[in-house]
């Protein structure tokens, strides 16, 4: 029988393939060969992984030790002190989920004291990210909310009692056509808008 060069290539690509095909089916947990291992196991050290020894940190693993003096950001507090208190009101930690806006009503209060400082800067806030929508007098007739609708006045009878809480939280997640505004104003930022929201509730 005579073999043509092409019919030994072709069992010899045969023999190859069939032999890496074979070689990933003893291990369970291997890949095998890879074609592309990097696109696969990143080849940098990564904090949240631990897939290959690490020779480079003492103790071989990837996470260092923070700096000494770091504080988580669960226990860091700004220091605004409410009503004379020891107690310390945290403004960077807000934990209530979006669906608890009965719980910050109840438990929430501002915790920077009212100065005048205070609400000039909440007015400021007020008129940059919330009065195309609720209006220079917070009556909901921003140009923004006139096409929007469903935008309410805040010294009508049905929103002129809303508290602290209240207005914190829907600033944070939103309500109803609001959309949430976390990412635009920081907590500092939102009880000084607090602030300006109750002048405005006043309806002068």
């Amino acid at each position: 029988m005579k073999f043509s060069v092409r019919n030994i290539t072709l069992a010899v690509a045969v023999a190859t393939f069939s032999a890496v095909v074979l070689s990933s089916c003893h291990d369970n947990n291997s890949t095998g060969w890879e074609f592309a291992p990097n696109m696969y196991n990143s080849r940098a050290y990564e904090p949240l992984t631990q897939w290959r020894e690490n020779t480079i940190n003492p103790d071989g693993k990837n996470m260092r030790q923070p700096v000494a003096g770091t504080i988580a950001r669960t226990n860091y507090h700004t220091a605004f002190l409410q009503d004379d208190s020891t107690v310390i009101n945290d403004l960077m930690v807000y934990n209530l989920p979006a669906d608890s806006i009965a719980v910050a009503e109840a438990t929430l209060k501002n915790p920077i004291p009212w100065s005048e400082e205070a609400e000039n800067e909440g007015q400021a806030l007020y008129e940059r990210n919330c009065a195309h929508c609720h209006g220079e007098t917070g009556a909901g007739d921003g140009p923004v909310g006139k096409v929007y609708k469903g935008v309410p006045n805040y010294a009508s009878d049905a929103y002129k009692n809303m508290n602290d809480g209240h207005i914190y939280h829907v600033i944070t997640y939103g309500k109803g056509r609001m959309w949430p505004h976390a990412s635009q104003v920081n907590p500092e930022e939102r009880w000084k808008i607090v602030h300006y929201v109750h002048r405005l509730q006043l309806g002068n």
